[in-house]
């Protein structure tokens, strides 16, 4: 019996664009491991503030990164991060006021985004190991840094009006265009799509619709059970 091939695929976005409902529901579809990458920053955002550690105190941060431990815990269809071998943080820690103010400048420091790279492209091969179809990884520079050989690479955009009413419920106070403005900006992985992209304005589309047309551009040799 000829083995299924696995199938890699990279999922960009701004805030809000849908990146991690679509690839939630991917996931759960085609038996993906999910990765949402935001909570990786957003742990380390948590471990540093927790610790008392200023992204520009760049000597303790490094000092912090070396230390810190970044674990994973497959629950479902879904890669969680731990911290330091423990159980992973809450969502409600993740996503608390101290850390939505936080985090896009830790997110933006090079220290932080290389402490982590080897971390993301590792769970690659946790997902090969658990018995799935393959990886779905949701960020900003998944097909341009993390994943760059993935077998599809997908940019989902929306526009401005739509984003921000679906950030507002999320419960965050920074507006898209700052968080855009921040992420694209960055000298260290800058929020752009990758060249070889397909890129979806999902501004009036459903999730399902969403899905459906990710799934519709999956490689026949590599389509998933």
């Amino acid at each position: 019996m000829t083995k299924r091939p696995f199938l890699v695929i990279a999922v960009d976005g701004g805030a809000a664009s849908g990146k991690s409902s679509t690839s939630r529901e991917l996931a759960r579809r085609f038996n993906l491991l999910h990765v949402d990458t935001g909570a990786h920053y957003r742990a380390v955002a948590l471990a540093c503030h927790r610790a008392g550690i200023d992204p520009h105190d760049l000597e303790g941060l490094r000092d912090f990164l070396r230390r810190l431990r970044l674990g994973a815990r497959v629950d479902g269809h879904e890669s969680l991060v731990c911290l330091d071998d423990g159980e992973p943080p809450r969502l409600e820690d993740l996503r608390s006021e101290a850390v939505n103010a936080i985090v896009s400048g830790f997110a933006a420091e090079p220290l932080v985004r290389q402490s982590v790279k080897a971390y993301q492209r590792g769970q690659v091969e946790l997902a090969r190991s658990r018995g799935f179809s393959g990886i779905i990884m949701d960020g900003r520079d998944i097909g341009t840094v993390i994943l760059p050989d993935a077998d599809l690479k997908i940019f989902l955009t929306a526009d401005e009006a739509t984003r921000q009413k679906r950030r507002e419920l999320e419960g965050a106070s920074e507006t898209v265009s700052d968080r855009d403005r921040k992420d694209s900006s960055r000298a260290t992985a800058p929020l752009k799509p990758a060249s070889d992209a397909v890129i979806i304005d999902n501004s009036s589309l459903s999730l399902d619709e969403v899905v459906d047309r990710v799934a519709g551009l999956f490689p026949d040799n590599l389509r998933p059970s």
